[in-house]
Parts: structure tokens; C-alpha cells; sequence
């Protein structure tokens, strides 16, 4: 492979509702297969390691560990036996206070993590705090990663502020429930031909506390086209091959000097300024 390319994999699996210990474990086995078959950095859904559906605040926080506990430690210790980086969703614990959250770890140990912003009416969702931290962009070994969170996804300011920081792939683990078809087809490839930079969804299956997730994991590139999309109801893991120039290069040339766009330059801030006014104008 070209050693410019990086080579991502999108977990998409059923996590078991409470059982840390069991998804724990398959991750690392899917982490561990993942990395054999080249993949630098390898990415699991929302909650893959608690679960989602809980009923209530103290249902969370029974499951909820914090970032320094040791089935993190576990992760990272198996991105130091493999050489990757992996991003997994989980529900953290901070004090009295209840993230639904991802981690980024790898060789070196834990990278960053995100606290979900937008929370919607549903699963855990309903008991959790709101996330207190800023978007923002890390290195995962040369590949520049933005982190955020299923519902995360539906507002277009997320994926913007990260590109703008330098993002090279926009990373979204969900749990992408019946009724969220448009979004697994629609906004991710909208997300990168808008960003123009690489973005990967990555969704699980199966049934939990009443509803039916989705599948449709997918991995697309800067010009909106698919590079690997999973199935609905299946567990499997995909692979693609991403070029960190082609999202950094903002300058789409179609027809030189008659048709050429650069969707990052061509901003005109000053209009938009309407979004900045919280919840719209009464």
C-alpha cells in the first residue's frame, strides 16, 4: 500500500446492554483482526462498551467508567500491542456527572476525549449531561481526527468548526435507531462534499430496550462518494484506504480557469451571523 495512505476500519457491531466486560473483550478481538489486516486506526460505535438503552440516570452511571479506568487501559494497551489508534464510544464518569462519550487512545495512550454536545429524547441520551468541551482536532498518528457523536451529526455546525481546525476525517460513532435512514445516506456523504474532507459513520445493529439500530456503517471520501458502506442488520468490519492530501487540498479544479471551487475559501462569514443568535430570534 502506499505509504501516504492511511487505512481506516469501521467497526460496526451489537453491543449487549450492560455487559462491559463481554464487549469489551469483543472489541478487542475486532480491534486485534482489524489491525492484522493493516488498519491504523479503528473505530467502534456509540456506547459500544455500556450499551444505550438504559432507563434512568442511575442505570447510566452503574455502567459509566471514568477515562482513566482500567477497561480504557485495556484499549490502549491493545493499540500499544498493535501499533493503531482506536476510537470507541462509552459512558463516562465524572464525579456525579454523566457523559455519553468517545475515546481516542492509541500507542502512547490516550489521545483526547469527547463529551456529546447535542443529545437527543432518547436511550441514555435523556439522563446525560450535555457536553462541556469545545470541538476540536487531534493527530492520530499523521491523520488529523475530529470526534462527535450520532445525533451530533444532524447540525452541520459540528463538521464545519472541525474542518476549519484542520480535520482531515470527521469521525461519527452512532446508534442510529429505525427512522434514521435519510441520515445514514444522505448527510454523511452531504458532510464531506460540504467539508470536503473524509467522513466515517459508524453504526451497530441488532435490537435493544424496544428499538431496532439501523447498520449502514459507512466510509466516505472528500468528494461525497462511498469507499465501503455495511449492511443493516450484520455485524462485519469495513476497510478503506484514505489519502490525507485529498481532504487537506480545498481547491477542487474541474475545469482550470472555467470552473473551480474551494468550499473553505469561498466562506463569506459576515452573513452568517445568524447563527451565532442561540435557538434562533424569538
Amino acid at each position: 500500500m502506499d505509504e501516504t495512505l492511511v487505512r481506516l476500519a469501521a467497526v460496526q457491531m451489537e453491543p449487549k446492554l450492560g455487559r462491559l466486560e463481554t464487549n469489551l473483550e469483543r472489541m478487542l478481538d475486532r480491534l486485534a483482526d482489524a489491525a492484522r489486516a493493516g488498519a491504523r486506526l479503528v473505530v467502534f460505535p456509540e456506547c459500544a462498551l455500556s450499551g444505550y438503552g438504559f432507563a434512568s440516570r442511575q442505570e447510566g452511571l452503574a455502567h459509566a467508567v471514568a477515562v482513566d479506568s482500567s477497561l480504557v487501559e485495556k484499549l490502549t494497551a491493545a493499540c500499544r500491542q498493535h501499533l493503531c489508534f482506536c476510537i470507541f464510544g462509552m459512558l463516562e464518569r465524572d464525579g456525579d456527572r454523566l457523559f455519553n462519550a468517545c475515546v481516542l487512545t492509541g500507542p502512547d495512550g490516550v489521545v483526547a476525549t469527547y463529551r456529546k454536545v447535542h443529545l437527543p429524547f432518547l436511550g441514555v441520551d435523556m439522563f446525560a449531561d450535555p457536553g462541556d468541551r469545545p470541538f476540536a482536532v487531534h493527530d492520530a498518528g499523521g491523520l488529523k481526527v475530529g470526534m462527535h457523536i450520532c445525533y451530533d451529526g444532524a447540525f452541520p455546525e459540528p463538521a464545519r468548526v472541525m474542518s476549519l481546525l484542520g480535520a482531515d476525517l470527521l469521525v461519527l460513532p452512532t446508534n442510529w435507531p429505525t427512522h434514521s435512514e435519510c441520515a445514514a445516506e444522505h448527510m454523511i456523504p452531504t458532510r464531506a462534499m460540504e467539508n470536503t474532507v473524509y467522513v466515517m459513520a459508524v453504526n451497530r445493529v441488532g435490537e435493544e430496550s424496544g428499538f431496532r439500530f439501523i447498520g449502514a456503517s459507512s466510509i466516505v471520501n472528500p468528494r461525497g462518494h462511498r469507499l465501503a458502506q455495511a449492511g443493516p442488520d450484520s455485524e462485519e468490519t469495513l476497510f478503506a484506504n484514505v489519502d490525507p492530501a485529498m481532504a487537506r487540498n480545498k481547491r477542487l479544479v474541474r475545469v482550470p480557469g472555467r470552473h473551480e471551487i474551494n468550499r473553505i475559501a469561498d466562506r463569506r462569514p459576515a452573513f452568517y451571523t445568524e447563527l451565532t443568535t442561540p435557538n434562533g430570534r424569538d
